[in-house]
């Protein structure tokens, strides 16, 4: 961008950011674990900007939920998920490392309810759930991009939002739920790249959707057709002809013109009338 902005090149800047996924309990819980695994690990493993980053659900619906994960992830990864084909390596030793940083930490280690082996020599790490991290945990205040996902708890899902808007907008925010209210408020109330309901990550598929960021998360979109108008300049041209020439636009500017300006600004035909018999006594 500082590049770019040297020689006024517009540009499209996609970042990142901590995507979240909201979890209501009035849901089809199979489909919706699938999903989310679908996009987290299934998304090379965490690894993309869209990826499911944190969940927030119910402190009495969490642990249904941590189940519904740990069926479906055996279901796909097997018993020893190191082992797995489908899932993939960390991008390399440094990210590893970054990784293992924040789990190691004093105040999330603890929190491991899912996975958490490691395979430094192959860069493997095994999909991993942490329950109720801390908030002002490493693991919370920066993008994860890798196998972790913190769940972190409210006492009503409405409360959520405010979870989210207190951060950094995201690239991506999804949402499970049924109810037509909460998908409302949801679309209403939260900022960021791009909204899903009920999945995670299709929209990036999405051509005739813009796929870009806002704020912390980026600036501009692109996909399909807005990709060409991001960088196409939109040139405003305007044709008059020679009749209609507005006299008032022209010094001298007397009351009279003035008048009949206001008039014509207020919408008053009255007033119009008024303003150009008083122009015509002048």
């Amino acid at each position: 961008m500082a590049a770019a902005a040297k020689h006024l090149t517009p540009v499209v800047m996609e970042l990142g950011g901590k995507c979240p996924v909201i979890v209501d309990s009035d849901i089809n819980l199979q489909v919706a674990t699938r999903r989310i695994i679908a996009g987290k690990w299934g998304c090379n493993n965490g690894q993309a900007c869209i990826s499911p980053d944190y969940i927030i659900t119910m402190k009495d619906y969490a642990q249904k939920l941590i189940d519904s994960f740990k069926c479906e992830l055996e279901r796909f990864y097997g018993k020893n998920p190191l082992e797995s084909k489908d899932l993939s390596r960390i991008v390399n030793s440094n990210h590893f490392a970054r990784l293992s940083k924040l789990l190691d930490e004093d105040k999330v280690s603890s929190k491991i309810v899912h996975g958490g082996e490691r395979d430094k020599e192959n860069l493997k790490i095994t999909p991993t759930i942490l329950l109720d991290v801390p908030r002002d945990s490493l693991i919370m205040n920066e993008e994860i991009f890798g196998p972790l996902l913190p769940v972190f708890l409210v006492d009503k899902v409405e409360d959520s939002f405010d979870v989210i808007n207190l951060g950094t907008k995201p690239l991506a925010a999804y949402l499970f739920t049924n109810k037509k209210k909460l998908k409302e408020k949801f679309v209403a109330t939260v900022s960021a790249g791009g909204l899903v309901i009920n999945d995670t990550t299709v929209h990036l598929a999405e051509p005739t959707l813009p796929f870009g960021g806002v704020g912390d998360s980026g600036m501009g979109a692109y996909h399909g057709k807005f990709s060409f108008d991001a960088f196409s300049h939109k040139k405003a041209v305007l044709y008059r002809g020679f009749a209609c020439d507005a006299f008032v636009r022209y010094p001298p500017y007397t009351r009279g013109k003035l008048g009949l300006l206001r008039a014509l600004f207020d919408g008053s035909i009255l007033g119009i009338i008024r303003a150009l018999l008083e122009w015509s006594k002048a």
